[in-house]
């Protein structure tokens, strides 16, 4: 076994963590953007968020709303960002999914602003539609 996250969560390789169960493992990114950046993710190993199933999304998510509430209590940070990167195109470096929580204040400079695209008209209706379309139901 070669992943990481695998390793932290079958207690392998040390990690300062936070919270674990049986389906979810949260522990302080060793590469922090911020102090207290976290990371929550599943024990399983899976690539991405769309290969999780209903049940893992729940408890990483629940787990990740909690941790966000802990680092606003314990650090008084004014916000935080839930972010997940699928795929190496979105950012994604270790291809175990695992959800970044990341405490920030104003003007903190931790992530700058996203680009923004803008929609021709009438693309924005078609693209909805499309999209529904794909969804499994």
């Amino acid at each position: 076994m070669s992943c990481i996250f695998c390793k932290i969560a079958n207690g392998d390789i040390p990690a300062d963590i936070i919270t674990s169960d049986e389906q979810v493992i949260a522990f302080l990114d060793i590469n922090p953007s911020a102090k207290g950046h976290a990371l929550v993710v599943p024990v399983t190993h899976v690539e991405d968020l769309t290969a999780l199933d209903d049940t893992l999304v729940s408890a990483v998510f629940s787990t990740a709303r909690e941790v966000g509430k802990a680092l606003m209590d314990t650090l008084g940070c004014e916000g935080f960002n839930v972010i997940m990167n699928n795929g190496s195109a979105a950012g994604q470096v270790v291809f175990h999914a695992h959800t970044h929580v990341i405490p920030r204040n104003h003007d903190d400079g931790v992530m700058p602003k996203m680009a923004r695209a803008q929609y021709a008209d009438g693309e924005s209706a078609k693209l909805a539609t499309t999209l529904a379309g794909h969804l499994s139901k």
